[in-house]
């Protein structure tokens, strides 16, 4: 009997934790030993960094996840890229969170303002419309839409 037996660990959950630890900081839960019903394993997802929906669209974040007023950072499913999320009540409007002044990721929203920590360019967390340099072209808008209680490319 291996070591991995006696502690009750299989090779392959180890495998699935490392990979699961790898790929999405804090979803190890992906990765447990009893199967869902219909024996399948683990489907979907609601991670802040994207999952699927069984039968659905990518998901970016759960609407849950974002705080109301303000916003966060999730991954793109469809380029990986990262977009900044912004919700207003059951709203959730998502710009390319790269800033076009040179690249530099951009902070989630704080009083309706968005800020890139790189040269300190504002953006308006509404319509993603520069409000101060250096950059001279707003955030780029990504179409969502919220849909089971799940932002989704629109």
């Amino acid at each position: 009997m291996s070591s991995l037996e006696k502690t009750g660990l299989s090779r392959r959950s180890m495998l699935c934790g490392v990979l699961v630890a790898l790929a999405v900081p804090g979803g190890l839960a992906a990765c447990g030993s009893e199967p869902t019903p219909g024996g399948t394993g683990t489907t979907g997802g609601t991670a802040p960094g994207g999952g699927t929906t069984p039968a659905g669209p990518p998901i970016i974040a759960a609407l849950a996840d974002v705080p109301e007023g303000g916003g966060l950072i999730a991954g793109n499913p469809a380029n990986g890229k990262p977009l900044v999320l912004v919700r207003t009540g059951e709203t959730v409007k998502a710009f390319d969170a790269t800033c076009p002044h040179q690249g530099t990721a951009v902070s989630p929203p704080e009083g309706g303002v968005i800020t890139c920590p790189n040269h300190g360019s504002t953006f308006n967390a509404s319509d993603g419309a520069v409000t101060k340099g250096p950059a001279t072209k707003g955030l780029a808008e990504v179409p969502v839409k919220v849909e089971a209680g799940q932002v989704v490319p629109a």
